[in-house]
């Protein structure tokens, strides 16, 4: 054993291999004729061709120089070795990754949470589920981005605002709202998405707007086969609005790491015009901006 596999000790390599021999005969495929079976378990070649990956670099996880694997490759992994639940679990945060989960993606929003987004009165904050559906706005969105409670829920989604579909109107914002990378941004919604299909496997809302958005939206399809994961976290955008002109905003984006809800939160640059902008857009629509929980 080389010296990154004896460091390895009981992490990833050295459980995948253990997991890899201890698998029962009748888990083996019967060798050709004439010839002994010598492994207990699955020799390496049939492991990596159960999972779809290639020999060299299952050789690299089980030696502990290759440690970040993907979520497909452990999900693959996880498959192949026929792992329970609890192993499934175990395997994925050995590679540094949050498990799956097999419950529907949540649209509840803790009460710690919510305590502290009724507390952020002067700022525009929206809330969105792991699929970016959004479940809750207060009076500062509606202010500044107009009042979203028209929009069907089911519609009321990032990401097919983003990449529309057929005659459907997707709107979580009534007014024009540019970004500074559109490019960046658009990859980073659709790798966002894939990180979420690795969290909720079977959630069947996630799946349908997967195939809703692969078949309807070209540039989607063409980003999600990019395979690409990542998470969104930042934008500047610069929003259209009616009473007061354009508005620059920082976007920032807070995770829940249990749900994967996303905490939007749009401000402007203290002192700034925009900041004086984003504050007269507030007051002149607090009468009749209602937060919304869906």
């Amino acid at each position: 054993m080389d010296d990154m596999a004896a460091k390895d000790g009981a992490g990833l390599g050295t459980t995948i291999r253990a997991w890899r021999d201890r698998l029962s005969p009748s888990a083996v495929p019967a060798p050709p004729p004439g010839r002994t079976r010598r492994a207990a378990g699955l020799r390496r070649e049939e492991l990596a061709e159960r999972a779809g990956m290639s020999v060299d670099y299952l050789v690299r996880l089980e030696q502990g120089r290759a440690t970040a694997p993907s979520v497909q490759v452990v999900a693959s992994l996880a498959s192949a070795l026929q792992l329970s639940t609890t192993e499934r679990d175990h395997l994925y945060r050995m590679a540094g990754l949050a498990p799956p989960n097999d419950d529907p993606i949540p649209d509840g929003i803790p009460r710690g949470v919510h305590r502290v987004l009724n507390r952020l009165g002067d700022v525009a904050v929206a809330v969105f589920a792991a699929d970016w559906r959004m479940i809750w706005w207060n009076h500062g969105w509606a202010a500044l981005l107009g009042d979203p409670s028209d929009t069907p829920a089911e519609l009321r989604n990032f990401a097919r605002e983003r990449f529309p579909v057929g005659s459907g109107e997707a709107r979580i914002a009534l007014w024009p709202v540019s970004v500074r990378d559109r490019e960046g941004s658009d990859l980073a919604i659709v790798s966002d998405l894939r990180r979420a299909t690795g969290r909720f496997p079977h959630d069947a809302r996630l799946a349908e707007l997967i195939r809703v958005l692969t078949e309807g939206n070209r540039e989607f399809a063409r980003l999600w086969a990019s395979g690409t994961v990542a998470a969104h976290r930042e934008d500047r955008k610069t929003i259209g609005h009616p009473r007061v002109g354009p508005v620059e905003v920082d976007c920032d984006v807070l995770t829940d790491g249990d749900s994967d809800l996303k905490i939007v939160i749009l401000t402007a640059s203290p002192g700034s015009a925009d900041e004086a902008k984003l504050r007269l857009a507030m007051a002149a629509g607090i009468d009749s901006a209602p937060s919304s929980v869906i």
